[in-house]
């Protein structure tokens, strides 16, 4: 899963949600590199967590990790250069080729690993890992850009239970969450593709502000809190950072 492409792009081979309707852009991170996220993540985040004990692995999730660059970008970032910290990544999507090309091009074996999952489906593979590792929860889950894509392939009750997983998941949640520009933009392109609309896109009851809608479901129904907001990407999107009480 991905994000949604600027609407000022008009290049159709890579921006195409059609051919991409989960999100799952070939080559998504050539037009937001992931630099576009980690110039506004701190690179001290773990340490300010609390999750810098070398003697526990701290472990984190990338929610629709498309082919890998930013959830190897992120470990370096945030781990490479404090030294001494035992972290684990764990990167899941649902699209078999992009998860392909995530494994192949690795150059972070054993510390960063990737699986194929829909995390709307079944989570036992999430929550065997998490057992591997002696864990219920995962430290850190970053779910950036993919809102959007279970919002408009599982309507509005789909967008809740997907925030309310990630919410059982995580002890943290790093969330970016699409703003309802991208949307439209998104249903605009499929039908100047001649195709159908996505399937809930015109029954959607959430809508508007849709960082503030997740941010009020965590903190109301999933005992979460919002506890930073590191300001906006070079896309102008909120990353929103959560804990659970």
């Amino acid at each position: 899963m991905a994000a949604c492409v600027n609407e000022d792009d008009t290049n159709e081979d890579i921006n195409d949600p059609g051919a991409a309707p989960y999100g799952n852009f070939i080559n998504y991170y050539t037009f937001n590199p992931p630099e576009n996220r980690l110039s506004v993540i701190p690179r001290t985040l773990l340490k300010d967590l609390g999750y810098n004990d070398p003697r526990q692995t701290t472990l984190l999730l990338d929610v629709g990790c498309n082919s890998g660059e930013l959830s190897v970008a992120l470990y370096k970032h945030l781990v490479e250069t404090q030294g001494g910290t035992n972290v684990h990544l764990l990167g899941l999507d649902l699209d078999e080729t992009l998860i392909g090309r995530a494994q192949e091009n690795n150059p972070l074996q054993g510390v960063v690993t990737f699986t194929l999952l829909d995390i709307t489906g079944d989570c036992a593979p999430l929550r065997e890992h998490l057992a591997r590792h002696e864990r219920s929860s995962f430290h850190l889950t970053l779910c950036l850009a993919v809102t959007m894509w279970v919002h408009l392939n599982h309507g509005d009750a789909g967008l809740l239970r997907l925030l309310s997983r990630l919410a059982e998941l995580s002890r943290h949640l790093l969330l970016e969450a699409q703003p309802w520009k991208c949307y439209r933009s998104a249903a605009r392109r499929l039908r100047k593709l001649g195709r159908s609309d996505f399937d809930h896109f015109k029954s959607l009851k959430v809508r508007g502000d849709m960082s503030e809608h997740a941010r009020q479901h965590l903190e109301k129904h999933c005992d979460m809190e919002m506890v930073r907001s590191f300001g906006r990407t070079a896309w102008d999107r909120k990353l929103l950072l959560f804990k659970r009480k």
